[in-house]
């Protein structure tokens, strides 16, 4: 149990506490207190006292929970490192976009790095952001009016073990995909007034390729009208066993430019595993098909998959590089609510995960690529990240929008979360559509005017 006396700090400690296997049964109190100089921080833990002085001087509301927030992290995060003898890649640091945090100091007039190496993250990830940062030059812009186009297609195949998105079997949601697709046209077409300028579109789910072609036509049809200047146009093709030339082609036609082929592993023990049905010789069918086309493609893997050895990942890094294709992301498992694989899993042991990493870390350096976004997600097995790599003048325009929050995000769908920069005032404010289908489609309407009367402002 925590508590503390600053009502908005124990979600903040909890996220702290999590990374420390046993942590979560100590008994932790927490008071804290801001004198207008220096920021105090006094934990008990079992009957153990500890103390911790940060100097700081503080403008606004905001900064003073900012910085509250990050020295009580720090100091927990020192006492349960030191009582566990565990050090973690990104120390004190529990926020998803670490690149946001050095630019906040970059564009202070100050290094990141003194205050990364402060807040204990290990000297691989300060360079890990460093070559982000430089991988992000000349597509990183924070400019009023700038968007990018999101479109939720929350349709799978099946659902995999690891997943805990909102998608269900296709077979159990096919009925709502009519009446779905005339709701997305509704919302594409009250949305023309509200792009400024458009960045890029990215369609993703779910597995848009789950749709049928004709079906799948008829949304990049309704998108069409919006995206008038040619910029980057990315669908999630997702799995191979739903990769056919009909869907490849109505993709060129409509010019996307871009796609995603979401291998996860290349190890069918693996694939079974986790609820795919289908095999690695699959995934050389898919890439085999998507050469005969004019996009850049990407190849998504995860590191701590079910019952996966690090030879079996080395090996799935190994076959995505062969493949040669344009980007290549490697994600951390993420043990979230929801997902089959949370309830099956514990931890995943942090020294075999760290090899991992490491080891695509190399390999893809070798093999000509750069990391180009990084975020990382609550309850990452290792407290570890997801990374974006790519190979020159192919990093993706909307990872770097979405994961900075550098634009505007207009997003339409179920389970879509529009975002609204104010550039001037430093904030973001968000609209959410409702998760469940059925909810969605009744409320489709409303949602419009929702989004219109945020984006009006």
């Amino acid at each position: 149990m925590l508590t503390s006396n600053i009502s908005f700090l124990p979600p903040e400690l909890m996220d702290v506490v999590r990374l420390f296997e046993g942590a979560e049964q100590l008994g932790i109190v927490h008071t804290g207190e801001y004198n207008g100089t220096v920021f105090s921080n006094r934990f008990e833990i079992d009957g153990a006292q500890y103390a911790a002085e940060d100097a700081a001087e503080v403008q606004g509301e905001l900064q003073y929970k900012s910085l509250c927030k990050r020295y009580a992290k720090l100091a927990l995060y020192r006492i349960l490192s030191e009582r566990t003898s565990v050090s973690l890649p990104w120390g004190a640091l529990t926020g998803i976009r670490p690149t946001r945090l050095a630019y906040a100091e970059l564009e202070a007039g100050r290094p990141f790095e003194p205050l990364f190496e402060r807040m204990c993250v290990s000297e691989e990830n300060i360079a890990l952001v460093r070559r982000v940062i430089e991988g992000q030059r000349g597509i990183y812009e924070k400019r009023a009016g700038n968007c990018d186009l999101f479109i939720s297609l929350p349709f799978c195949p099946t659902k995999c073990s690891y997943c805990s998105f909102i998608t269900a079997p296709i077979a159990a949601t096919r009925k709502y995909l009519p009446d779905y697709l005339s709701a997305l046209g509704r919302e594409l077409a009250a949305s023309a007034p509200l792009i400024g300028n458009l960045r890029s579109v990215y369609i993703g789910g779910g597995t848009p390729f789950a749709l049928e072609a004709e079906e799948l036509a008829r949304v990049l049809a309704a998108v069409a009208p919006l995206r008038t200047n040619g910029c980057e146009y990315t669908v999630e093709a997702g799995r191979p066993d739903v990769f056919t030339r009909e869907k490849l082609d109505v993709c060129a036609e409509y010019g996307v430019t871009r796609i995603c082929i979401n291998a996860q592993s290349f190890s069918d023990q693996t694939l079974a595993a986790i609820g795919r049905k289908h095999t690695a010789e699959d995934l050389h069918r898919a890439f085999e098909m998507a050469r005969d086309y004019p996009f850049s493609v990407n190849c998504d893997l995860i590191a701590g998959l079910t019952g996966e050895s690090v030879e079996e990942f080395c090996a799935s890094v190994d076959a995505a590089v062969a493949y040669a294709p344009e980007n290549i992301t490697v994600h951390t498992l993420c043990l979230k609510k929801g997902a089959k694989l949370k309830e099956e899993t514990a931890r995943l042991e942090a020294g075999r995960l760290a090899e991992m990493i490491a080891y695509s870390r190399r390999a893809l350096t070798a093999a000509g690529y750069e990391p180009y976004y990084l975020y990382r997600q609550k309850y990452m097995a290792g407290a570890h990240e997801n990374v974006g790599w790519t190979k020159p003048g192919y990093a993706c325009v909307y990872n770097v929008d979405v994961m900075e929050e550098i634009a505007d995000n207009l997003a339409v769908g179920a389970n879509a979360v529009s975002k609204k920069l104010f550039l001037g005032e430093g904030r973001i404010e968000r609209h959410g559509t409702p998760k469940d289908i059925p909810t969605y489609l009744a409320k489709a309407d409303r949602l419009i005017e929702e989004r219109n009367a945020l984006f009006a402002q």
